[in-house]
């Protein structure tokens, strides 16, 4: 059995429309620490789809998006990272969909700019995978182009400070 993880409660919809009949949903909670708290205990053979919102520099709002490696965001730095490669989403429904596939950049805080291009950003996928999970796919939907504001419209997620 394969388990969701989503961020937050607002995102079971995204899991209903993209992969319908899904029941072993985890909310993790947003950002790194509490990603790390909610899989301690999880087995790192588990099979993984992370399914979430995420902003984008230049794809069009409701974009649909396969993650295909998972990064850190740090564009003002260059140091030796392992790559982070995910597996496709097994499920002939979301295969019918064909989805753009794109590297996601996980930041420690919400991205409001961005060099980066034709990529999608979060808070947590970079997280998950560098736990050791062996099985780990994502399906993002663009929710923003790097503004909290109509992330908040459109996800109705996480409140600023």
């Amino acid at each position: 059995m394969r388990t969701i993880l989503i961020a937050e409660d607002s995102e079971r919809k995204l899991v209903e429309e993209y992969l319908p009949g899904e029941t072993n949903i985890l909310v993790t909670g947003v950002g790194a620490l509490n990603v790390l708290r909610a899989l301690s205990d999880l087995p790192k053979d588990t099979e993984i789809v992370n399914v979430g919102y995420a902003g984008s520099a230049n794809y069009a709002i409701g974009t649909v998006v396969e993650v295909t490696e998972s990064r850190l965001h740090h564009p003002n730095v260059t140091y030796p990272e392992p790559r982070m490669m995910l597996k496709p989403v097994e499920d002939l429904f979301f295969r019918a969909l064909t989805p753009t596939q794109a590297v996601c950049y996980s930041n420690t805080d919400f991205v409001l700019a961005s060099p980066y291009k034709d990529c999608v950003f979060d808070m947590e996928l970079a997280y998950i995978c560098a736990q050791g999970f062996t099985n780990v796919s994502a399906i993002k939907v663009v929710s923003d182009n790097l503004s909290l504001h109509d992330y908040r419209e459109f996800g109705s997620g996480v409140e600023a400070r």
